[in-house]
């Protein structure tokens, strides 16, 4: 077979089999798969881990099994042994999903696929069982075309907790190196730089998280008796999480550079408006290009607070206020020294000598992936006549703490990553979606890449 007639019939098997893409993907999303326990019985994850063994073991890969994990969580682990001389490739995709956040706020079915003008929607939809279902297609096509086997040994590792940033296969890896080496690890948790424009992520910002807790007094007290005088928690928490952004909406924290560029591919502030959603008449944020501040500096989001509700609140000085903040910092700074540069930030800026708790839940540090490279180079080219255009780079302002896990555990081996999250999915937000060309061109872009990397 040429190579002209490979891809026409990995392109005619990838488009025939998108009816049965969609089909998974409406079985995937029913799973409730949020890796905690006090949100959804932990029996969701259990049946999302097991379709997802099923699936790729009815493929022809064997050794199927769910590992556990240090944090509880299940790691699907499935294999297909290299033919001779061929290199590994393991594909790296998890299938845990973010809390719905608010179900009001959907306009579909939160767990229920659902296709509205050209997209498909539901919570998972692209992050990440999207990309579970983009690899199933690929391998599926591959089948087609070149019979039962593989070109190449592949391991599938498909993740049960990355969206809860508890650490469960990062701390697996480094003791099951044996059972999880390849050549090259595609990273299946990113996307494109926009519909229809191949992209490869370079770059991950890191993470840190911390609840901060602040409290004035033992119990709240009226604010007409005691209001002006009597130190106010919820006041003291809005005044010290304010030092954390300029004017311009430019993070703060003491210790941090904040000034930093970005040398690649720039972000059009009229796409980036678009693809955020940002209300008319409301600035985009930061002194410097959209990249700048997604790709290449510190941006500090406050993910959530507790404080009275609007509705049922009382005419009260509160005694106690919280906030959960997220610290996203980009490849150069340490994630530990940024936990402790905003520890101290948040502990030299709490007014009138209120009490500050602080917690600390989670830091990942910033990864940048090597350029150049055999499977960098196919991958590259699969891309291009996959979507018929070059493919372009960028950065990712999420973070995936496994990736730096992978690279010290396998130095030798390549780390590419790319996805089916294209910024319209609105990924961790109400009303997450996918395009299905993309599940349709990057299954098509993989399987051209295990066809010519082998």
């Amino acid at each position: 077979m040429t190579d002209d007639s490979r891809t026409a019939a990995l392109r005619a098997a990838a488009r025939g089999l998108m009816p049965r893409a969609k089909s998974d993907l409406t079985e995937l999303v029913s799973f409730r798969s949020v890796y905690d326990a006090r949100q959804f019985p932990v029996e969701e994850c259990e049946g999302a881990a097991r379709w997802v063994a099923d699936a790729f073991a009815a493929e022809g890969l064997t050794d199927v099994g769910l590992h556990e994990t240090p944090d509880g969580s299940k790691a699907v682990i499935a294999r297909y042994p290299a033919p001779a001389g061929a290199p590994t490739v393991l594909l790296y995709c998890h299938y845990d999903v973010q809390p719905p956040v608010d179900e009001a706020a959907w306009d579909t079915p939160v767990w229920e696929l659902t296709d509205r003008d050209g997209r498909w929607y539901g919570r998972g939809s692209a992050d990440c069982k999207g990309n579970i279902v983009m690899l199933l297609t690929a391998l599926r096509a591959l089948r087609e075309v070149h019979g039962d086997g593989y070109p190449v040994g592949l391991i599938l590792v498909s993740e049960g907790s990355e969206e809860q940033g508890t650490g469960g296969l990062e701390e697996f890896v480094p003791g099951n190196a044996d059972l999880l080496r390849a050549d090259t690890l595609l990273i299946c948790d990113c996307g494109n730089f926009a519909v229809g424009v191949p992209t490869l992520t370079e770059t991950l910002r890191g993470n840190v998280n911390l609840v901060l807790t602040v409290e004035t007094l033992a119990s709240s007290m009226h604010s007409g008796m005691f209001g002006g005088a009597a130190p106010d928690a919820l006041a003291a928490l809005i005044h010290v999480l304010s030092t954390l952004r300029d004017a311009d909406g430019n993070t703060t924290v003491a210790g941090l550079t904040n000034d930093q560029t970005w040398d690649g591919v720039q972000y059009p502030d009229a796409q980036f408006r678009s693809d955020a959603g940002i209300l008319d008449g409301v600035d985009v944020v930061g002194s410097g290009t959209v990249s700048d501040m997604l790709w290449a500096r510190p941006a500090l989001t406050v993910l959530g607070m507790d404080v009275p509700p609007v509705v049922g609140s009382a005419a009260a000085v509160q005694a106690k206020a919280a906030a959960r903040v997220n610290l996203r910092i980009p490849p150069g700074t340490d994630a530990e020294s940024a936990l402790k540069a905003l520890t101290a930030h948040l502990e030299a800026n709490v007014p009138w000598h209120a009490k500050l708790t602080i917690t600390p839940e989670a830091t990942g540090a910033p990864f940048r992936s090597a350029a150049g490279g055999p499977a960098r180079t196919a991958l590259e080219s699969a891309l291009a006549v996959a979507y018929d255009r070059p493919s372009t780079t960028q950065g990712q302002g999420g973070s995936i703490p496994l990736c730096n896990v992978f690279a010290a555990t396998y130095p030798d081996s390549e780390i590419l990553l790319l996805g089916v999250e294209e910024p319209t999915c609105l990924i961790h937000a109400p009303n997450e979606s996918v395009d299905p060309s993309e599940i349709e061109n990057l299954a098509l872009s993989v399987a051209l890449f295990l066809s010519s990397y082998a």
